[in-house]
C-alpha cells in the first residue's frame, strides 16, 4: 500500500506532468503564429506525451488505492520572443522534470516503497530520453540559427517523422 506522503508526491508531480502538457501546448500555439508549423507539431507532439505522463502516474495512484488529486495549475511562462527562446526554456523545463522524478525516486527508496520506486524508473529513462532529444534540437536550433530556421524545420520533420515511426 502507498503511504500518504508518497501519493501527496506524485499528485504534486501529476500537476507538473499537466503543466507541461500545458506549457508545450502553449509554445506549439507561439510556433504555429511565428509560421513554424513542424515546430508546432513537434510541441504538440511534446503536449500529448507529457498529459500521457499524467494520467499514467493517476492510474497508478488508483490501481494502489490512492485518490488523485488534481492540483491548480498556473499560466504557462515562458520566453516568446523566439524559437530559440523556447527551445531553451524546454531544456530548462525538461531538466526541472528530471529533478522532480529524481525527488520521486529518493522518497519511494526512503519509504522502501518498492512497488513505486520500480513504477518510477520508467519515467526515469523517459526523462534521459526527453533531455537528450530536446538538447539535440536545442543544438540545431543554435547551429542554423534565426536566418535558416526553414531549412531547420525540414530536419525536425524527418526527426519527428522517424520518432513517430519508431513508436
Amino acid at each position: 500500500m502507498i503511504s500518504q506522503k508518497m501519493a501527496d508526491a506524485i499528485n504534486v508531480q501529476i500537476k507538473e506532468e499537466f503543466y507541461s502538457a500545458y506549457l508545450y501546448l502553449a509554445m506549439a500555439y507561439k510556433s504555429e503564429e511565428l509560421g513554424l508549423k513542424v515546430f508546432a507539431e513537434w510541441f504538440q507532439h511534446q503536449e500529448a506525451e507529457e498529459r500521457m505522463h499524467a494520467t499514467k502516474m493517476a492510474q497508478y495512484l488508483l490501481d494502489q488505492g490512492a485518490e488523485v488529486t488534481l492540483l491548480q495549475l498556473d499560466q504557462p511562462k515562458y520566453d516568446k520572443s523566439s524559437i530559440s527562446a523556447m527551445i531553451d526554456e524546454t531544456v530548462k523545463h525538461e531538466k526541472f522534470i528530471t529533478n522532480c522524478i529524481s525527488d520521486l525516486v529518493n522518497l519511494a527508496r526512503d519509504e522502501k516503497d518498492n512497488a513505486t520506486f520500480n513504477f518510477l524508473q520508467w519515467y526515469v529513462e523517459e526523462q534521459v530520453e526527453e533531455v537528450a532529444s530536446v538538447s539535440e534540437l536545442q543544438d540545431l536550433v543554435k547551429l542554423a540559427g534565426p536566418d535558416q530556421l526553414l531549412i531547420l524545420e525540414e530536419r525536425l520533420r524527418q526527426l519527428v517523422a522517424a520518432r513517430n515511426s519508431a513508436e
